[in-house]
């Protein structure tokens, strides 16, 4: 699931050089990026679990998380910006 999730939020985060809050993706990206993350959240929890040995998990694993997605995400822009300032900079 984490996996899954942040390999999809990292797609919005370099997909520009600049800031992630500033530059809007597309909508067929951000829907895509949404509809990614819905299901992945949504599969434990629905009839196709089962079959694959899915289970639901607690909601203290989700806000875990969520923590630690949202730190990476930070820490992917936090590099990002850096790279560009030293490409810039050489």
């Amino acid at each position: 699931m984490e996996s899954v999730i942040s390999a999809a939020s990292i797609v919005l985060v370099v997909r520009t050089r600049g800031p992630l809050l500033r530059s809007r993706p597309s909508r067929p990206l951000m829907l895509a990026t949404l509809v990614v993350v819905l299901l992945t959240l949504l599969l434990p929890y629905s009839p196709l679990a089962a079959p694959f040995g899915f289970v639901p998990l607690p909601a203290s694993f989700l806000a875990l998380l969520a923590l630690i997605l949202l730190a990476y995400v930070l820490a992917a822009e936090a590099a990002k910006g850096w790279f560009y300032r030293q490409t810039v900079n050489a």
